[in-house]
């Protein structure tokens, strides 16, 4: 005995379910509600790629670092700000285990927006690294 070939619709037909409410009011704030959360997530996105991005205004580039000393590490980078307006760098010194040795706080004067620097920065320990962790404009 073979079994009987499916005539209608293995998932049913529309008169199976009963009516679906008519699209009023109800369906037109729900969309808004959806259309508004959104939105907002999609605004705080983009606030998070764009403070991601620092200070785009300033730009610090090294261009070299010693860290032979065992109390202190050198380091020479060049700051890219605008001539009218004053920064600050935060120089970082790392040793082996990437843990923070020594910092130094390098204020960089109105008048020049291409300014080159040499500072020395005062370490807890022998530094295997030295780089700008971040500059701002004040």
């Amino acid at each position: 005995m073979s079994p009987e070939p499916v005539t209608r619709p293995v998932l049913g037909t529309p008169a199976d379910f009963p009516e679906r409410p008519p699209a009023g009011r109800s369906r037109f704030v729900a969309y808004t509600v959806i259309g508004l959360i959104v939105a907002v997530l999609a605004g705080g996105w983009g606030y998070v790629i764009v403070s991601a991005r620092g200070n785009p205004e300033v730009r610090a580039d090294v261009v070299s670092f010693d860290a032979s000393a065992p109390d202190s590490a050198a380091i020479t980078f060049l700051v890219h700000k605008p001539a009218d307006r004053e920064a600050r760098c935060l120089v970082r010194a790392l040793d082996t285990h990437h843990v923070e040795v020594g910092t130094r706080e390098v204020t960089i004067p109105r008048g020049e927006s291409d300014v080159s620097l040499a500072e020395r920065v005062k370490t807890s320990g022998q530094a295997t690294a030295v780089h700008v962790q971040y500059c701002n404009l004040v």
